[in-house]
């Protein structure tokens, strides 16, 4: 690899060459122990005389910079001590004084919102697998999933990429997945769609973040479920939106209490993130005539609606919309994995063009190669197949975690509402006892328990625990729940 060296005119190069490299080793930019170029390599690389990097070099070798290795060539010392940051500049150098450290004082700083969240970061949905059972919620297990089929669609879509040409692509997504997409949502959701209507996106959580950037402005108002999802509220306020958090009961939103100035609405009604409750058919008109009365837009995430273990499932509120007000976001991180990364939008059509338009900006578009695959997953049918077989597998799981809060935890939890879907049952404290030191209890007995506290913007009254079972065997949940109930019995 070539050096990075800049030499300016044609005077004072042997003095040019050796400031920066002297800087560069002394910033710790070469480390200790890296190999130079050769004196002829890098003479023919700047443009100089031999001569010249030779002069550079014995000055360095005799400072003590650098050393000869006999056979091996020229590298940087590893003796040398590196100097603080604040006192690399040389004041009696030649050294152009817009390369020395500036001040902190003086640096970047990124927004007051930004400087915030980098001091308290968001912990990410993962499974401690120290724990014999961890509940963590927004994982599944991808140990059931059918990766020979899955290589065989990759091997598929990368023979079709090498007929084809080195260019960027739609942003809204490829075509094939697009139709994949809508014949899915059509059949199994009744979300009526063309394909071309479908944005292809890296997750849900582009999705969000692409619908806030072309219809919200600095100050706008956003209504928000509590509790609710925090990383919907964390794009929404940085944007620079004013979050109203709006209460849930049994019904799901409670649309009187939405504020009057609300721009956007952001809602979770097929299973309410993370109490679980759908919203009621009365809700859900409501809340469409307050939208059409106000102008807002409804962002709709239908998150987990693929897996219903009990009664009809309720059509989306995509489905009543005739006016253009709902934007419906999915993804496949719940039924497939995570680290996917796609998910999916069918927005108003009045939206489609400046959301096509602001992911051109964004990011152009997302993995062609993975989306290739996806489609060929979906539309040969293996997709549907990975669905029943995880269906059976999940609902096994919640059915154990159901009967000890019924039978042996009752006691001490009970679940909020009767959850009917998703991967994640949320159950209310209902005896006296400290949440922190009962999560604190049961990561010594090597149970990962997760309370509902972090969902709410503010203090809840009624402390509880999110149980997520998308990564947890049943035999697995089965010892953990009976070892939480001795644990209680003991507080």
């Amino acid at each position: 690899m070539e050096l990075h060296v800049t030499v300016s005119g044609r005077r004072d190069l042997a003095g040019q060459i050796y400031r920066q490299l002297r800087d560069s080793i002394v910033d710790g930019r070469l480390a200790g122990g890296t190999r130079l170029p050769s004196t002829r390599d890098l003479a023919q690389q700047l443009g100089v005389s031999r001569k010249t990097t030779l002069d550079v070099f014995e000055r360095l070798l005799a400072e003590g910079y650098l050393e000869s290795r006999r056979g091996s060539g020229t590298f940087v010392a590893d003796t040398l001590e590196r100097l603080p940051a604040r006192e690399r500049a040389h004041p009696n150098s030649q050294i152009d004084t817009a390369l020395r450290v500036e001040s902190p004082a003086r640096g970047a700083h990124a927004t007051p919102w930004w400087q915030a969240q980098a001091a308290e970061p968001v912990p990410l949905p993962r499974v401690d697998a120290r724990l014999a059972c961890d509940f963590a919620g927004g994982v599944t297990d991808k140990s059931r999933f059918p990766f020979d089929v899955w290589r065989r669609c990759i091997n598929d879509a990368l023979r079709v990429q090498a007929r084809g040409y080195g260019t960027y692509r739609n942003p809204s997504g490829e075509e094939k997945l697009r139709l994949a997409v809508s014949r899915y949502l059509a059949f199994n959701r009744a979300v009526q769609s063309n394909w071309d209507e479908v944005i292809v996106t890296q997750g849900a959580q582009q999705a969000l973040d692409l619908l806030a950037r072309v219809t919200l402005a600095p100050g706008d108002v956003v209504a928000v479920e509590e509790p609710g999802y925090p990383p919907a509220r964390d794009i929404f306020a940085a944007l620079g939106a004013t979050i109203v958090p709006v209460p849930v009961d049994r019904e799901g939103l409670v649309v009187e209490q939405l504020p009057q100035a609300a721009k956007l609405v952001y809602v979770t009604p097929s299973h309410q993130f993370p109490l679980g409750m759908p919203m009621s058919l009365a809700r859900r008109v409501a809340l469409l005539e307050w939208a059409q009365a106000r102008g807002a837009l409804v962002i709709e995430d239908d998150y987990d609606c693929e897996y219903r273990f009990e009664g009809r499932s309720m059509e989306p509120l995509k489905c009543l919309d005739h006016a253009g007000l709902v934007a419906y976001v999915g993804t496949f991180s719940k039924t497939i994995f995570p680290e996917l990364r796609v998910g999916y939008l069918v927005p108003p059509a009045a939206l489609a063009g400046p959301l096509a338009r602001a992911r051109q900006i964004g990011d152009n578009h997302g993995c062609v190669l993975t989306q290739t695959a996806l489609a060929d997953f979906m539309l040969n049918g293996h997709f549907a197949r990975h669905l029943r077989r995880m269906h059976q597998t999940y609902a096994a799981r919640r059915d154990v975690l159901l009967a000890h809060l019924r039978g042996p935890l009752a006691p001490w939890l009970e679940a909020i509402t009767p959850s009917t879907a998703g991967l994640h049952l949320a159950a209310r404290l209902v005896a006296p006892i400290d949440e922190a030191a009962l999560v604190a209890a049961a990561r010594k007995a090597s149970i990962g328990l997760h309370p509902l506290t972090p969902f709410h913007l503010k203090t809840p009254a009624q402390k509880g625990f999110l149980f997520g079972y998308g990564a947890v065997e049943a035999e697995r949940i089965e010892a953990a729940l009976t070892s939480l109930a001795a644990l209680l019995r003991t507080l």
